[in-house]
């Protein structure tokens, strides 16, 4: 029976279509993840994918290692010397990207400096040029001295509460220093495509699975499916895993492609970094690798995936209607984005399943729930959440169908 119905599922025109622009959205976002490292030689001009990617590598690697204080000393030292060359202070664009070039080295680590040295909401490209050396040993304090004022502003001393603050406090302190660096651009350039990946995926799979339950009342066979010996039974359980297989192996097969692609271009360099390492990760309570990032994502991914697939599914089976099933994953989807800038809903947003379809980009909020006295971040909350909600909405479904009425 389970492959009678995924035979069913495959044999749809449509969803053949919809698998060839799944293949092609795969290698076209494995495309622009891979070409977005972009590498600038001594020459000046730009270079990008792979062998961008290889060349950039070794200037970078001449950084490998921990960000003492010795090391900071360097890069301000460094950028101070090409910040007074020719080519730097040259209106001519080509000299200016030959003076950039020199910088491609310690680039990451400069990034790092311009976050420590600006306000916790600031970001200035141009901090690490007033930075002196004497002022480097504050690098790693500095980040937990920002988050303290930015907690103690009057926009946002009211979001959280004592133990919230506490929490975020106690968090930065956990960070072991001095972090060690490694180049980890196949992992950032991955991760920050990820997540458009991931909501593709949920768009074709909505389409897969929306007519598995409500096909059987649009062509008028639900008479006979449920008169059947197994109808009300073996045959909806059938559905019911047959649509999960198919959930199932369109995400992994997906996500293994799009990460083998990109991984065997670029390779796993940086794995074991932790993400403060980053720019964008810099400010992150989640004190985590790139590595554990990326099993984050891809899980929390597939649990949301399943989560609004399974819900799709329960919409088709209560309505008998493809078309609702396909609406509200979508509705589900879109809702956070019309509502975001309402800071007053921003606790719920955060435990909405449209943030575990981009965890990646979800792990940088400061979403915090308190119960009791304990405070816990948003992403353990998601992952508890909807795979409970998963378990709860299956047996739901097979209730649902299964006391389908027949209508004359």
């Amino acid at each position: 029976m389970i492959r009678f119905e995924l035979k069913k599922i495959f044999s749809k025109p449509s969803n053949k279509i919809a698998l060839i622009i799944l293949f092609v959205a795969v290698l076209v976002v494995s495309y622009f993840t891979i070409s977005s490292i972009e590498y600038v030689d001594a020459s000046g001009d730009i270079h990008t994918g792979i062998a961008a990617y290889n060349r950039l590598k070794e200037v970078k690697h001449e950084w490998k290692g921990n960000i003492t204080n010795s090391v900071l000393q360097k890069v301000l030292e460094e950028n101070n010397v090409i910040n007074n060359s020719e080519e730097y202070l040259s209106k001519n664009v080509t000299e200016n990207n030959i003076a950039y070039s020199r910088k491609q080295g310690f680039s990451d680590i400069k990034d790092m400096i311009n976050k420590s040295f600006c306000d916790f909401q600031e970001y200035d490209y141009y901090r690490v040029d007033t930075v002196t050396p004497s002022e480097a040993g504050n690098f790693y304090s500095n980040r937990t001295k920002h988050l303290k004022e930015w907690l103690s502003s009057d926009d946002v001393k009211e979001r959280y509460t004592k133990q919230e603050k506490e929490y975020l406090v106690a968090k930065y302190e956990e960070m072991q220093t001095p972090l060690y660096y490694e180049y980890a651009g196949a992992w950032t350039s991955l991760l920050y495509y990820l997540p458009t990946l991931i909501m593709l995926i949920t768009l074709v799979g909505v389409f897969f699975i929306s007519g598995i339950f409500s096909d059987e009342f649009r062509f008028k066979a639900d008479s006979v499916f449920f008169s059947t010996m197994y109808g009300r039974n073996r045959a909806i359980r059938s559905k019911i895993i047959s649509g999960v297989i198919c959930i199932t192996a369109i995400y992994w097969i997906s996500i293994s492609c799009f990460s083998g692609i990109v991984f065997g271009s670029l390779g796993v360099d940086g794995a074991n970094c932790f993400i403060q390492t980053s720019s964008d990760g810099w400010k992150c309570f989640y004190y985590i690798t790139f590595l554990q990032e990326f099993v984050l994502t891809i899980v929390g991914g597939y649990i949301g995936i399943l989560f609004l697939l399974i819900l799709s599914m329960l919409v088709s089976a209560k309505m008998r209607s493809s078309v609702l099933a396909v609406v509200v994953p979508f509705v589900m989807l879109l809702i956070p984005s019309f509502v975001a800038d309402f800071s007053v809903l921003s606790k719920i947003l955060g435990v909405l399943p449209d943030q575990l379809l981009q965890i990646s980009s979800s792990i940088n909020n400061f979403n915090l729930y308190q119960i009791g006295d304990k405070v816990i971040g948003a992403i353990p909350i998601l992952f508890i959440v909807y795979l409970t909600g998963c378990f709860i909405l299956l047996p739901l479904l097979y209730r649902v169908y299964k006391k389908s009425e027949l209508k004359s």
